[in-house]
């Protein structure tokens, strides 16, 4: 995956994260692009969450935060459009979806073609696709008794969890372990693996 800026200012990569939740991830790319040497840094965060605890993160850190959601734009292709001009906005190099529960529109996809990435609770192409994510993941991970689970980062297409795998990080997966345990260890891993794989395209694109 090789970025292009389309636009984006010079300097470090400015990076768009969408979210929904607790935005665990964003917290951790926001960690990283706090080191001196870092090749990017958090440029804008969306949620379709208005009470979101991502959101409230980045107001609180001085991240432009806009809620975008069909509660503010009923109208998807208004939506769409909506967040794509707050990324044009922004000069987001880089869009990346972290625990972010919904699709992107048609106009968003095609403006962050080959620009934008997800990451995902499981070694894809396992346990991925419509209705995979949180618990479900890990849930249908211990239930066929797999060995081994991870996180993923895969670029962002208009089928879910189906983009070219970029990157994974495995971690075992123990006889006694619940949902929760599992969750717990695979979540440290997208916490790592995601931040190292924003790095490595940020540098590809200096």
């Amino acid at each position: 995956m090789t970025l292009h800026k389309s636009g984006a200012a010079a300097g470090p990569l400015r990076v768009a994260v969408l979210v929904s939740h607790a935005g665990s991830n964003l917290r951790a790319l926001h960690e990283a692009s706090r080191r001196p040497d870092a090749p990017f840094r958090i440029a804008l965060v969306v949620s379709n969450n208005s009470g979101s605890a991502g959101l409230a993160f980045a107001r609180e850190q001085g991240i432009a935060a806009r809620h975008l959601s069909g509660r503010t734009h009923p109208d998807p292709d208004a939506l769409d459009a909506a967040l794509c001009a707050a990324l044009r906005d922004a000069r987001a190099g880089l869009l990346v979806t972290a625990g972010y529960l919904r699709r992107l529109g048609p106009r968003t996809l095609r403006e962050f073609a080959g620009r934008a990435i997800n990451v995902h609770p499981s070694l894809l192409p396992a346990h991925g696709g419509p209705g995979m994510y949180g618990e479900a993941v890990h849930r249908a991970v211990l239930a066929a008794g797999d060995t081994r689970s991870g996180a993923s980062v895969h670029a962002l297409t208009a089928v879910y969890d189906e983009g070219p795998v970029l990157d994974r990080l495995e971690v075992p997966v123990a006889p006694d372990d619940t949902v929760e345990t599992l969750a717990a260890r695979v979540l440290a891993a997208e916490h790592a693996l995601l931040p190292r794989v924003v790095a490595r395209l940020a540098a590809q694109e200096g």
